[in-house]
């Protein structure tokens, strides 16, 4: 994990969230106050910045904000974010972001199980489902400017514990095409302990604050 602030490579967080944009049919970020901007407009989500650091673009920009449904996300823990924030504003539960050097040889898919790839462009989408077709596990990746994205993945919870976890990321690790480019994903603390075990590190925390609307709507990730 990067000693600092300091230490967070931008070039990897833009590349993640220009993936993840790809991934979810969203518009490509732009720099904004030192960060980027992501226009989201969805009913939970007007929009999103990230940024890879602290700096004065963040305490104005978060300064200058007032509704709802906009969030603002920094590679920092939530006792850095805070600090940097008017008191109207929330922080949510944690999560962070994992960096993997390289991937593993794919497991197999366990037995009673199969797996159905779909490539867009830069987009795979795996879904694995049981042999008559019920759908049990999905995930996404995404490839751009060097980074390799995994984005949204879930597996139903009558099936977990059974291996499928590392099979659908197995799965979605042989769609990269670029050997070189880098493997990144933000998770929950129950994600970040499922891929501890088949290879990735926590490269740093990733913290997300929103001024809560009157239901209180709100995203981790």
């Amino acid at each position: 994990m990067p000693g600092s602030e300091a230490a967070v490579d931008p070039d990897l967080v833009r590349g993640w969230l220009a993936a993840r944009s790809l991934s979810r049919g969203l518009p490509a970020p732009v720099a904004d106050h030192g960060g980027w901007r992501v226009d989201t407009d969805d009913a939970e989500e007007r929009r999103r910045y990230v940024f890879a650091a602290a700096g004065e673009g963040l305490v104005a920009l978060a300064g200058s904000i007032e509704a709802p449904r906009v969030f603002v996300k920094l590679c920092a823990d939530a006792a850095a974010l805070r600090a940097l924030l008017p008191p109207r504003w929330s922080i949510l539960p944690s999560n962070c972001m994992m960096v993997r050097a390289a991937p593993g040889p794919a497991p197999a898919i366990p037995a009673g199980y199969r797996a159905m790839v779909e490539r867009r462009g830069a987009v795979t989408r795996v879904d694995l489902v049981t042999q008559d077709g019920r759908p049990v596990a999905r995930g996404f990746a995404a490839e751009h400017g060097g980074v390799f994205c995994y984005d949204r993945i879930v597996t139903g919870e009558a099936h977990r514990r059974r291996g499928l976890g590392r099979a659908l990321m197995g799965t979605l690790a042989a769609a990269r095409r670029d050997p070189t480019a880098r493997e990144v994903l933000t998770a929950t603390p129950m994600g970040r302990a499922l891929y501890a075990t088949i290879g990735w590190r926590v490269y740093v925390p990733y913290t997300t604050a929103v001024i809560p609307d009157a239901e209180g709507a709100g995203k981790g990730q």
